[in-house]
């Protein structure tokens, strides 16, 4: 089921290891993780949601990324869509620009994603 993104965050994070990132810098747009690829759209989380899906997901990789992206700047290229326990993630249909992106931390660990979330900074 697909919501409005009127009543939905303005931003959503996307964890990637550190060298899709650097491609995401290189080419300055990001066409997805193998994952997204395959699916057919690019995942995100919400802050909400981000420590969970990295728990699931990435859980003891070294070397990852969180870069929170702004929405509003994809316009119609997110789709709210249920996914994991019913909830409604942000789903990209397209590339994501690097202009779209507000923040990046390097290094995310779980100590990080952790202490972030409990700080509720995610």
């Amino acid at each position: 089921m697909a919501a409005s993104s009127a009543d939905q965050p303005r931003t959503a994070f996307k964890i990637l290891s550190a060298e899709e990132w650097k491609d995401w810098e290189t080419s300055t747009s990001f066409k997805g993780a193998s994952i997204d690829l395959a699916d057919g759209y690019i995942h995100l989380s919400t802050a909400a949601q981000s420590a969970e899906t990295y728990a699931k997901y990435f859980a003891g990789q070294p070397n990852l990324v969180l870069a929170e992206v702004d929405l509003e700047l994809l316009g119609d290229a997110v789709k709210w869509e249920e996914s994991r326990g019913g909830q409604l993630f942000p789903h990209v249909y397209g590339p994501i620009p690097l202009s779209a992106v507000l923040r990046v931390r390097e290094d995310v660990g779980d100590e990080v994603m952790e202490g972030l979330a409990s700080k509720g900074l995610l």
